[in-house]
């Protein structure tokens, strides 16, 4: 089973929309597990204080090393085979190869930064990967670490209806996902593509791929290019 601790200053944020739709049935059915542990039950003297001024001054607050480190170690074994990731702007960027990845794996361990960041010491003692979710600052990493989360499990199987639908997506084989269509034929004027109502399944493979081709080099060359 895919199990997914997270670390984070407010565990009340999850399962937040993962308790919804898909995630949520398969969360209640038992496919996935979510444990979320308060980084500030490890904080230190009576104010259970988790971060200090940076080390060489500068604005904001970091992350203390000596409180993240027991939080870590209580939530995880140290033989514990789950990848452990912190959600970080200058991480390495999600991708549906991750997503497939982690999916298939027996789960992740989630450290969910605030303020500046954490002391660099913990993300080397602990071995963290640094994880992306794009080019742009949130105020922390849980909804980053929601947002990988819901990616990966709904690849898990028995969340989506159909195993298959997973396969034709956006970022799968590098191309965005092909345009989609539905009842009624004609809407206001705008008509369903001939070849999508014709019944030659070949076709129709044949112009989907093409759709998603032309979508990616207009929308994403960086895409055509890996």
């Amino acid at each position: 089973m895919f199990a997914c601790t997270i670390l984070t200053l407010f565990p009340a944020m999850f399962p937040g929309p993962l308790g919804q739709s898909l995630a949520g049935d398969a969360l209640a059915r038992g496919l996935w597990s979510l444990d979320a542990r308060d980084i500030r039950e490890h904080g230190l003297g009576r104010h259970r204080t988790v971060d200090d001024t940076p080390a060489g001054g500068g604005p904001g607050m970091v992350m203390r090393a000596d409180v993240l480190g027991p939080s870590l170690e209580a939530a995880v074994a140290s033989d514990d085979p789950r990848p452990r990731l912190i959600m970080s702007p200058r991480g390495e960027p999600f991708r549906q190869a991750h997503a497939r990845q982690w999916a298939a794996g027996p789960g992740l361990i989630i450290l969910c930064p605030r303020f500046e960041g954490v002391d660099e010491r913990v993300i080397e003692a602990r071995r963290l990967i640094e994880i992306s979710i794009g080019d742009y600052v949130l105020s922390g990493g849980e909804i980053a670490a929601l947002a990988l989360l819901d990616a990966c499990v709904r690849l898990i199987p028995g969340v989506m209806g159909k195993e298959v639908s997973g396969a034709e997506e956006s970022f799968e084989a590098d191309l965005l996902e092909y345009p989609h269509y539905t009842r009624p034929r004609v809407w206001e004027g705008r008509v369903i593509p001939e070849v999508l109502l014709s019944g030659d399944h070949a076709k129709i493979a044949a112009w989907r791929r093409a759709e998603a081709e032309r979508i990616t080099r207009e929308r994403r060359p960086d895409l055509t290019q890996r």
